[in-house]
């Protein structure tokens, strides 16, 4: 049985989203993607381009609307767009709708709630989470080779946290050749790592061993590297957060030591977007049944 969805902004997976979704025999309308390459090659009658986000939105039944959802708590994400989509006027043309997105603040639920929408973050379930992970750890992969002059084998690496993330980065960096460390805080994390065979370190106690790294990953939502920590980082160092803001990285303090510094956000959408999308219509379809 075919649904009706409407897909407002979002980056390159959202777009290969509405092209799998309109493939499966859905009706699809869009708003906030017209700059998208691929729907503008993309046969009309599968996938409709709207004016506006009433149009997108007045027959559907489910919405879909970006990972993460905003950055600013205002703003939709729309990189593919020229107009502003305002999180108000989504949630307001959304009436008595299912909104599915990702990453989504608290206080958005609560406007939710008043404009009788029924929101679901798709980011809470556990097997996208775990399936983002192998594309964020891949793309992080990817752009400390384009970043670094040094091969992955054979470089000492520091990544800060064993969340699904660092998990899923150890293993692949350790295929790799390179020496990795990881640096956590729980004594449970350290007994695993342990386990593994991977190497451990306090993420408390971080200082003068800082400047033995090449490349130092962050995956940890909240900051860690400090500007009293960062001041022993070597400086031809390749740092890179993966968290999203604020980030575990001083950017103020890496800018007046001049280290070499990647903040990579949303790496699945850059990096696997057609195995991303993928991911997403499997949870989404999931989300429907229920």
């Amino acid at each position: 049985m075919s649904t009706n969805f409407a897909v407002i902004g979002g980056d390159l997976r959202i777009v290969k989203l509405a092209e799998m979704l309109a493939k499966d025999g859905n009706e699809v309308k869009v708003y906030g993607l017209e700059e998208a390459d691929d729907l503008k090659e993309i046969n009309q009658n599968q996938v409709i381009l709207c004016q506006n986000l009433t149009q997108a939105t007045k027959e559907a039944e489910v919405v879909i609307a970006p990972i993460p959802l905003t950055r600013d708590g205002k703003e939709v994400i729309a990189p593919f767009s020229k107009h502003k989509i305002m999180i108000q006027d989504l949630l307001k043309s959304s009436y008595q709708k299912r909104v599915m997105a990702g990453s989504i603040k608290q206080e958005i639920y609560e406007l939710a709630r008043k404009q009788e929408v029924e929101i679901i973050d798709l980011m809470e379930s556990e097997e996208l989470a775990i399936l983002n992970a192998i594309a964020t750890a891949e793309g992080a992969i990817e752009e400390a080779m384009k970043a670094t002059d040094r091969t992955i084998q054979g470089s000492k690496v520091l990544i800060l946290g064993f969340g699904r993330i660092g998990k899923v980065l150890v293993k692949k960096l350790q295929a790799l050749s390179s020496e990795v460390t990881v640096a956590v805080r729980k004594e449970e994390d350290k007994a695993w790592l342990k386990a593994y065979g991977y190497m451990s370190t306090d993420i408390n106690r971080l200082q003068e061993n800082l400047a033995q790294y090449d490349m130092i990953i962050n995956t940890v939502p909240h900051l860690i590297l400090t500007t009293e920590k960062l001041q022993f980082v070597d400086k031809n160092c390749l740092l890179m957060d993966l968290a999203s803001k604020p980030g575990g990285i001083d950017q103020k303090a890496v800018e007046e030591r001049k280290l070499k510094f990647i903040w990579a956000l949303a790496l699945p959408g850059k990096v696997a977007p057609v195995t991303s999308a993928e991911y997403l219509k499997k949870i989404i379809y999931q989300k429907m049944k229920k």
